[in-house]
């Protein structure tokens, strides 16, 4: 295993790129990969045999948060995107309750969307002050979003540009925030445990995660970083994305294809074992056996890094690596724990409009079209 210490020069270099690399980019931000695509379908492509049937959107469509723009598309698994509903400025992460109500966190406030008539049926405006709203890899408002397990409760990350973020807690009756809970900068992704006890901010920004107890609200940080925090800011080396593992309720976060950190959030201890993809990871999702499915984005040093893949871990530490074609950002799994999705939206330039489907029993992928910058995705 290499090292992953920053020399001087790599560290001025992160400070102006931000997270991680985004590749070559043609001259509309996106990859040669992307370009060869195509251009992004209309915002409604009209819907498919299935859902014109019924006037609703079928279970097992996808959805996604168009982070390029201000719409979540739904697309069939099979045949592409069916629609597009508006829902705020630069869309992150998305939440889906058993009602088949969609959170979603945005630049000017949570959205809320009945997936299955297609529509936006409200907004809640975030408690914090965010400043103006913006669009980008650094703009403000909701990032990570997470509902509680009796869905009574909206959990959302909220980046204040230059500062410290906060958790913000909605009603899903009301519809209205009820608390605020200081985190750390940069709330990239927010998870809650299976009892609902405690809730975990990934705060990109500041090395750890914030543990908030839901009976309580009072906030413990929780330092993850493997690398040590050496660049500080322009560090490529911080916590991204978690998952809560399901034997046990430990958090898992994976580092550069090399490093899973294992966080027992109740006494803060952390263990860390190897990864094998050696690429910057971003976007984590777990099964529920336990298998582990980690977004490689691409190279640090392409001169020694690997490319994108997915990474799946089996519960006993088990990789399987599949390379992917361009940038990716998040991932999820089809009901039947068959097939992966992988959002090709990414936080930083080299970017393209779609989604790689892939087969994890034999590692085929296919591309489909998906939304503008796709990034946050729920199977519905």
């Amino acid at each position: 295993m290499r090292s992953r210490a920053l020399a001087p020069a790599l560290a001025a270099l992160a400070l102006l790129v931000g997270c991680a690399p985004g590749g070559s980019a043609g001259s509309d931000g996106r990859s040669p990969a992307a370009a060869s695509a195509g251009s992004r379908p209309p915002s409604d492509a009209g819907p498919s045999p299935s859902a014109a049937s019924t006037g609703r959107t079928p279970d097992g469509t996808l959805l996604v948060a168009d982070f390029g723009a201000d719409t979540v598309t739904f697309v069939d698994p099979a045949r592409g995107p069916i629609g597009s509903v508006t829902v705020g400025t630069a869309p992150y992460g998305v939440a889906v309750g058993e009602d088949g109500r969609a959170w979603v966190a945005t630049a000017e406030g949570v959205a809320v969307v009945d997936t299955r008539l297609r529509t936006r049926v409200g907004l809640v405006p975030y408690a914090t002050d965010t400043g103006p709203v913006t669009t980008g890899e650094y703009r403000g408002g909701g990032m990570g979003i997470a509902l509680s397990p009796d869905g009574k409760r909206v959990y959302v990350g909220v980046n204040v540009p230059g500062g410290e973020g906060t958790l913000e807690i909605v009603d899903t009756g009301s519809r209205e925030v009820t608390d605020t809970v200081p985190v750390g900068r940069r709330p990239f992704d927010v998870d809650v445990s299976r009892d609902g006890a405690e809730v975990y901010a990934t705060d990109h920004d500041s090395f750890d995660v914030t543990v908030v107890p839901t009976d309580s609200l009072v906030p413990r940080r929780v330092e993850v970083a493997p690398y040590g925090t050496e660049g500080g800011l322009g560090s490529w080396l911080k916590p991204h994305y978690a998952v809560v593992r399901p034997s046990d309720g430990r958090l898992l976060l994976p580092f550069e294809g090399e490093r899973l950190v294992v966080v027992d959030p109740r006494t803060g201890r952390t263990e860390t074992e190897p990864m094998t993809a050696n690429t910057h990871q971003h976007g984590a999702t777990v099964t529920r056996d336990g298998t582990l499915l980690v977004v490689g984005t691409g190279p640090i040093d392409p001169s020694s890094d690997g490319g994108p893949s997915l990474t799946v871990r089996d519960p006993g530490g088990k990789e399987r690596v599949y390379p992917l074609d361009g940038a990716h950002e998040d991932v999820t799994v089809s009901d039947d724990g068959r097939t992966a999705y992988v959002t090709g939206g990414f936080t930083r330039d080299g970017y393209w409009n779609g989604i790689t489907v892939l087969d994890l029993a034999t590692g085929d992928t296919r591309r489909l079209a998906a939304g503008e910058r796709p990034l946050g995705i729920a199977v519905l």
